[in-house]
């Protein structure tokens, strides 16, 4: 592609906004499928060598993977819970089954030390060996379901299985120094681990394997591998990870910008091969299954679904003829989710072309950009990547009455209105449009910068946006974030796409259920063309 010119990238005015964010589908970029990719290129082999594991299903097991020239050890703890307990809430105090991810090979008393304390979470004790801490919770009928007809000789019901798609659902997988765990940058460095949110995905993966085998244990029997592989890892995700997109713009930015530069690459393509536009119209179909199986309670949510299936042959007619360009052109006037999930698909075949992208996607923490020296060239600045933030009315209550803050009780995000309820004067600082607006207000029609900023040390924050958003055109949420028009359920299905988040079924406007994993590779696959051919399998 070096010597292709490029399109130009999609602008930030448009795929910076929420309700393209909220549409967003996981593609070869995503976390879980650089992980398996790697996997797979390093032959790497998943060994248990514990499994202490009683006939009732509880007790512990231990997996063991090289990674990077590194080991990492799962420690899954399985203890009974009652039904009355088992709650997708975070500040539930019990769960069905508790993780850990260990640096390392664990010896007997690091088996012994996670055992006690993995299943306690928050309130355990951890350390700098421990990498992430997790915890699940069973689907009690579709494990049921399965364990009865093992037991009976039999296969499960496939059926079933596609509508739950997992046989446990976890409520948090913590990282990065968390409750005295590692701290990211013991580990980032990392070959295999390099990439954003990698050590988390391995657990996850990881984790999927144990809920294979625990209800393979159960039910004296093994389960088809076919059936395996339609069976991820649920997860219930809330408010509390929506403003990681907004603390961590630089992050945000090049996780947007790779996507966005992989989509040029490809959209610089005059023509495809015909084995190319053969795979684009076989993933075409699957993504059609796809939309067919995806059945959300959410009225607005299925609306959106259906619509997208109503459109999607539009799409499939124009894979049969067009280039890339035309292909997408094609959906100019489809609904966004129609137009991301072409997206998506194009970008699926051409490995070749876009995966050293993923390599970029990590923030290697750039110096902060150099502040310009007069006010007429911060103007100019805030002009430019912050005019949307410029147009906003704050006098209007609509446009304030939101504000982020983090309870007390859980340490989690939450969000107030401003106008009912107490606590606005404590908010989080995510109201990066009205701090720039603010900024812009003050400043003067021209002079040196240095003098404003020794006057106004309040706007220091704001200015910092503005220098990282002229360096970093991605990093920034074009909308209001404090409207009451605001879903942060947008926020959410962003960062889940990018994980390889699946099955998107919204609760409300603040949290969400998706699977993580589906069709994924199982241990054995990954010596297969399974490794890295699962976008959206679970639906084929």
């Amino acid at each position: 592609m070096k010597d292709i010119a490029l399109p130009p990238l999609r602008p930030a005015a448009q795929v910076m906004r929420l309700a393209r964010m909220g549409a967003g589908f996981p593609t070869r970029l995503s976390f879980l499928r650089c992980l398996t990719r790697r996997l797979a290129r390093e032959g790497a082999e998943l060994r248990r060598p514990v499994w202490q594991i009683d006939a009732e299903g509880y007790g512990h097991a231990v997996y063991t993977i090289a990674l990077g020239g590194h080991d990492y050890s799962l420690v899954a703890v399985s203890s009974p819970l009652a039904d009355e307990d088992r709650s997708d809430r975070v500040i539930a105090t019990a769960w069905d089954t508790a993780y850990v991810l260990f640096d390392g090979i664990p010896g007997p008393e690091d088996i012994a030390r996670i055992t006690a304390n993995a299943p306690l979470q928050e309130a355990g004790r951890f350390g700098p060996r421990d990498l992430v801490l997790s915890r699940a919770n069973k689907s009690v009928r579709l494990f049921g379901h399965i364990v009865e007809h093992l037991r009976a000789g039999q296969q499960p019901d496939r059926d079933q299985i596609d509508a739950v798609g997992y046989l446990m659902r976890t409520t948090a997988v913590y990282g990065n120094g968390k409750f005295g765990i590692a701290d990211r940058a013991l580990i980032a460095g990392r070959p295999g681990l390099q990439g954003p949110f990698a050590a988390e995905m391995l657990t996850v993966w990881m984790i999927r394997t144990f809920t294979h085998d625990l209800v393979e244990h159960l039910g004296g029997a093994p389960l088809d591998p076919d059936l395996k592989r339609r069976l991820g890892i649920g997860n219930s995700t809330g408010l509390g990870m929506a403003p990681f997109l907004v603390s961590h713009p630089v992050l945000l930015n090049n996780w947007i910008a790779a996507r966005e530069t992989a989509l040029a690459r490809v959209l610089a393509m005059p023509d495809i091969s015909p084995e190319a536009r053969a795979r684009l119209h076989t993933l075409a179909l699957r993504a059609a299954q796809h939309l067919a199986d995806w059945r959300v309670p959410d009225p607005r949510a299925q609306g959106e679904i259906a619509q997208t299936a109503r459109e999607w042959p539009q799409v499939i007619a124009a894979v049969a003829q067009g280039s890339p360009s035309q292909i997408l052109a094609a959906t100019d006037a489809l609904s966004v989710q129609t137009q991301e999930l072409t997206v998506a698909l194009l970008l699926e075949p051409f490995g070749e072309v876009i995966d050293d992208l993923a390599e970029t996607m990590a923030d290697t923490a750039p110096p902060t950009p150099l502040p310009p020296d007069t006010v007429e060239d911060l103007r100019a600045r805030i002009a430019a990547q912050f005019g949307w933030a410029l147009a906003l009315d704050f006098d209007d209550p609509a446009h304030l009455r939101r504000f982020w803050y983090v309870s007390e009780e859980k340490n989690e995000p939450r969000l107030g209105d401003r106008f009912a309820e107490p606590g606005a004067e404590r908010e989080s600082p995510l109201d990066i449009a009205r701090r720039v607006q603010a900024l812009h207000r003050a400043l003067p029609e021209r002079g040196p910068l240095r003098a404003f900023r020794e006057a106004h040390p309040q706007h220091e924050m704001a200015l910092a946006r503005v220098l990282l958003a002229d360096a970093h055109p991605y990093s920034e949420i074009q909308d209001n974030l404090l409207a009451d028009t605001t879903r942060p359920i947008d926020m959410l299905r962003c960062k889940l796409a990018f994980f390889g988040a699946t099955g998107f079924d919204p609760k409300s406007d603040l949290w969400t259920r998706v699977t993580l994993c589906r069709g994924a590779p199982l241990p054995e696959d990954l010596s297969t063309p399974l490794a890295d051919d699962w976008w959206l399998r679970a639906s084929a």
